[in-house]
């Protein structure tokens, strides 16, 4: 997943030679009931997770029944898989490949408080985002406790390793909170609703397209979310908030 390259580094005009950790990506092929779905370029771990996620995210089922893996082809099995000519794609703004499958509104009577904000967004980094700053984060919470943690080259990969290890585990997403390190347009959003996820916190920023994404499927859209400060874009009703107008 890491390797080591040399180089020179700069600092205040001065030079001297480091050795740096640098994150590997990889390509792999996804097939749903053999069938391939599409090329993914990821970090080489979680590749289970990966695909059950991949699949569940993007629409194209709602659960799985089981993941192998053959080289660098994901083979996923779902009884429920669609015919993929009779859904629509597009490279979206998340990076990746996304079916535009509609998404379900979300149903959750879950709540969290400003302190379950500020504790959810610490735990967003893995050790091998402190070796190599390359990669993004995610994690996933239920009842307060840190339930898994992904990294990958890939924003939108973090999110189907967390929903692909949910699935395999039968844990339910409706009773969780996600927290990654990306920005969340639609294409992000998209994939916490087609998953049942009611609640996103990013460090990082939203779009226009990613908020109406959010509001229109039921989904509380925290971004921003850094030291004690956050902002509530959509259905804030499920954050106990003090002196809100």
């Amino acid at each position: 997943m890491i390797y080591t390259h040399h180089g020179i580094q700069v600092v205040a005009g001065g030079a001297r030679e480091t050795d740096d950790a640098i994150v590997i990506e990889d390509r792999f092929e996804l097939l749903l009931n053999d069938r391939r779905v599409t090329s993914i370029v990821a970090s080489r771990d979680q590749l289970r997770e990966l695909g059950a996620g991949y699949v569940i995210c993007e629409g194209l089922v709602r659960c799985v029944d089981k993941v192998n893996l053959d080289g660098d082809r994901i083979l996923v099995c779902a009884d429920t898989g669609c015919d993929l000519k009779q859904v629509k794609c597009e490279t979206g703004s998340s990076g990746g490949l996304s079916f535009l499958s509609p998404a379900p509104e979300t149903v959750s009577d879950i709540h969290i408080t400003p302190d379950d904000v500020i504790a959810i967004t610490k735990e967003i980094e893995t050790e091998l985002w402190r070796k190599t700053g390359g990669v993004h984060c995610s994690v996933l919470f239920r009842d307060g406790k840190l339930i898994c943690k992904s990294s990958d080259v890939g924003r939108h990969n973090t999110v189907d390793k967390l929903v692909g290890y949910a699935a395999l585990n039968g844990i339910d997403l409706s009773r969780c909170v996600i927290g990654c390190t990306g920005r969340q347009p639609a294409g992000m959003v998209r994939k916490s609703a087609h998953a049942g996820i009611p609640i996103i916190i990013s460090r990082a920023a939203s779009t226009d397209k990613g908020i109406a994404a959010a509001e229109a499927a039921g989904i509380t859209l925290i971004g921003f979310s850094r030291g004690d400060r956050f902002t509530v874009y959509t259905h804030p009703e499920r954050v106990e908030l003090a002196g809100t107008m």
